[in-house]
């Protein structure tokens, strides 16, 4: 199975899964670069699936489901305007032969959920290369738990996250652990993608752990950083990674 980015907006990522002339979509919030893609590739247009409510996400979808009536597979919680099979945490869906989990990971919204499998992640607006989304409607410690649970699944899974925010991430990753000698090689290696007109997801979890300082809350730099911006030393894991998180909001 192929997955490859569809670029929409200015920093959307729509991915598209194709197997065997079949194609299915990850978040299509248009439906004109999809248009574009299904011609390009000759595939079929055969599920959709949504992993929170925002327009960014879902607002294709009506256009498209009008064009091609396939099944809408998201949060059982939320865009119910849209979702035609409601999923909640720990269900599971076959999509082109490959069966992924739900797993549910409240934060940027309450209902947000991330579809996996061994070596795939689609993880929407939670976790992004060297980041990770706003907590619009859950609170930090909601997002704390739902990226400790990204990160505990295997170093090898790709994150395919859905803006390219990779750059601005690493900049502030930098202000935070200065002396991260991954974070380094990584700005360099991100910068080489981005100037070949490469996107710079997915990354590896591994990559993420080694860089990303929203799902570094326990590394001393980390930590340092948190406490240097507070004025006191973090209570725990969730008060460093709500220290990093508000910190990134205010710059």
């Amino acid at each position: 199975m192929q997955i490859e980015p569809i670029p929409a907006f200015e920093d959307n990522y729509i991915w598209a899964l194709r197997e065997n002339g079949q194609v299915a979509l990850v978040d299509p919030g248009e439906a004109a670069p999809v248009e574009r893609y299904l011609e390009k590739v000759g595939a079929r247009l055969t599920a959709i699936l949504v992993t929170h409510r925002h327009g960014d996400h879902i607002g294709g979808i009506a256009e498209l489901v009008a064009k091609y009536p396939v099944p809408v597979h998201g949060p059982a919680r939320e865009a119910a305007e849209v979702v035609t099979h409601p999923l909640c945490d720990g269900e599971r869906i076959s999509v082109l032969g490959a069966e992924f989990e739900v797993i549910e990971v409240p934060g940027h919204t309450l209902g947000h959920i991330a579809f996996y499998r061994p070596g795939i992640l689609f993880c929407g607006d939670t976790l992004f290369g060297a980041g990770c989304g706003r907590v619009f409607e859950g609170t930090l410690a909601q997002m704390h738990a739902s990226l400790a649970r990204l990160a505990a699944l295997p170093p090898d899974t790709l994150v395919y996250c859905a803006h390219e925010y990779t750059q601005s991430c690493l900049r502030f990753a930098k202000t935070v652990e200065p002396d991260n000698a991954a974070l380094d090689a990584r700005i360099t290696s991100v910068a080489a993608q981005r100037a070949a007109g490469q996107p710079s997801v997915p990354a590896t979890l591994a990559e993420e752990l080694a860089t990303n300082p929203f799902l570094r809350w326990s590394a001393p730099g980390v930590v340092a950083a948190a406490t240097a911006w507070l004025g006191h030393r973090p209570a725990n894991d969730a008060a460093t990674f709500g220290a990093i998180r508000v910190w990134r909001d205010s710059l």
